[in-house]
Parts: structure tokens; sequence; C-alpha cells
């Protein structure tokens, strides 16, 4: 499991933000914290694997608690995932100095958190599997540097469709060890059945997800998903 420390002055946004994220598989929610102090003590107690962080807080900036932790000597700094209202284009380039992995700006719903967190859980996966490989080669790095990025999916979707489900759905299916049913799918991603078989049903017709029928021994065949190579 991923652990994640929430960041954010305002209890409910920050209780809002612990929702999304525990029903992400995958991940679990081991602390909150709403001041830069508390940040940095929580960090140093429950030693989380990622920051869910906003950029304002009461004492100080988020951006101040990536800034102590890089300073800090022993163990390693959680990654971080950047949450604000703040769309100014100077502090996204000193979240990405300072190591940030995300940047989400408020507000935003469910699927878009999960996306992200799909996507560096992708991310975490192909470093482990890399880390037991002797040495690696162009390809490797280049699959890592796309787990670490949103899919592939369309930005402007048909009528009805919104593109951060479909981005959610795409990275579940990418992330697989199988097929997915769409009963499968909509308990990973949290939607219901009907959404899930909508919006897979649609990836299809865009050839970004592949339909496999998978036969039993009685009745109709049940259809499966996986993404298109």
């Amino acid at each position: 499991m991923i652990r994640i420390l929430v960041v954010d002055d305002d209890f409910r946004v920050n209780r809002v933000h612990c929702d999304y994220a525990s029903r992400v598989e995958g991940f679990e929610v081991v602390g909150q914290a709403a001041t830069v102090v508390a940040a940095l003590d929580a960090v140093r107690a429950l030693h989380p694997d990622l920051l869910l962080l906003d950029v304002f807080l009461p004492d100080g900036s988020g951006l101040d608690v990536l800034r102590r932790l890089s300073g800090d000597e022993g163990g390693d700094r959680p990654d971080a995932i950047m949450i604000t209202a703040d769309r100014d284009i100077t502090s996204v380039r000193i979240a990405m100095k300072l190591g940030a992995v995300g940047y989400l700006v408020k507000p935003f719903g469910a699927p878009d958190l999960a996306e992200r967190l799909t996507a560096y859980r992708e991310l975490q996966h192909r470093m482990d599997v890399l880390g037991t490989a002797p040495e690696t080669d162009q390809a490797d790095v280049d699959a890592l540097f796309s787990a670490a990025r949103p899919p592939a999916v369309p930005r402007i979707p048909a009528k009805g469709h919104s593109a951060p489900t479909l981005a959610l759905l795409h990275q579940t299916l990418r992330t697989a060890h199988d097929a997915l049913s769409a009963a499968e799918a909509a308990e990973r991603t949290g939607v219901s059945r009907a959404t899930a078989q909508r919006y897979l049903s649609y990836l299809v017709k865009e050839g970004l997800v592949r339909l496999e029928l998978r036969y039993g021994t009685t009745g109709r065949p049940e259809h499966r998903y996986r993404v298109a190579h």
C-alpha cells in the first residue's frame, strides 16, 4: 500500500481529499495536517510515501514543506502532489524544481485525483520492477516517464462522457494484471457498473481498449476489457 498524508488547512477540504484518496486501490491515508509545522511533524512520525500538499497554509507554504524536507538528513523524503487554487505559473515552476510529481488545481473531483494517483502507482510499480534488473535501456526509461503521465484519452470526448472518468478507467485497465469485466472496473474506480460499461464501450470504439469474450460452460460469453497495444 502507498501511504498518503493529506495536508490542507480547510478541514472540510482535507476530509474530502482523504475520502477521494482512500477510494483508489493501492492507497491508504495515514494522516492529516493543516499547517507547515504539523505536516513536518507528521512526515517524521508517520513516514508517508506521498503527500497531497496544499500550497497555501496558515504558517507558510506547502513549498516550504518541500524545502524543509529536502534539507533533512536521514530517511527518504516523500513524493508530493501539490494541490492548490493558485494558478500562478511561478508556483508550478517552483514545485517542479523542488521535485513535486504532480500539480492539481482546485476544485477537482475524485476522478481527477484518482487519475494522478493511479499514474503514480504505475510509476512506482515500474520502478520496483526495474530495480531488480541488472541494467536499463532507453525503452525502460521511456516507459517510466510515460507511466508518470496521465493516459492519452480524448481531451474533448463525445457528449455525455467526462475526460477524467475516461482517463481513470483507461489507467485502471493499464495497471490491471488481466482483462477486467465492467463490474470489476467499476469496483476499482468507484463508479457504477452502468457507467463503467458505457465508458468502456466508448474506449473500445476509440480504439484505446480491446473487447475480449470469455466463454464459460453455459450462458452468454462474458465481456472483458484490456488496453489496446
